[in-house]
């Protein structure tokens, strides 16, 4: 079983930033993917970024390349969001994930086997 823990959402103005945090059970994090998603009310779950075994490894949205970074420190058992440039449209809850599968996880929500409770993250212009 493994735990996840998100934290870092709020309220932030537009073009400002945010570094949101997902801590993480189990022993064997280093082997974990992670991935990074978010849902904004009336819409389904979007993919927003995953990371694997390797911090070389990454995968972003289109809507969000450039802008955000993942990262992950296998050291603290925890996987980061950087967020830059907020939009508007940026404002869901985000949830983090892991996917103790793949080296490298996909886009898919489906494929991950973990899930964190969510962090609400809110852009205003």
């Amino acid at each position: 079983q493994v735990q996840l823990v998100e934290s870092g959402g709020g309220l932030v103005q537009t073009g400002g930033s945010l570094r949101l945090s997902c801590a993480a059970s189990g022993r064997t994090f280093s082997r974990y993917g992670m991935g990074w998603f978010r849902q904004a009310p009336g819409k389904e779950r979007d993919f927003v970024a995953a990371i694997g075994w390797s911090d070389a490894l990454k995968n972003y949205a289109d809507s969000v390349k450039g802008r955000f970074t993942i990262s992950r420190d296998n050291a603290k058992n925890t996987v980061y969001l950087q967020m830059n440039s907020l939009k508007t449209e940026d404002t869901a809850v985000y949830y983090c994930a892991a996917d103790i599968n793949k080296r490298l996880p996909g886009r898919d929500g489906e494929e991950y086997d973990y899930w964190g409770q969510g962090t609400q993250v809110t852009v205003s212009s």
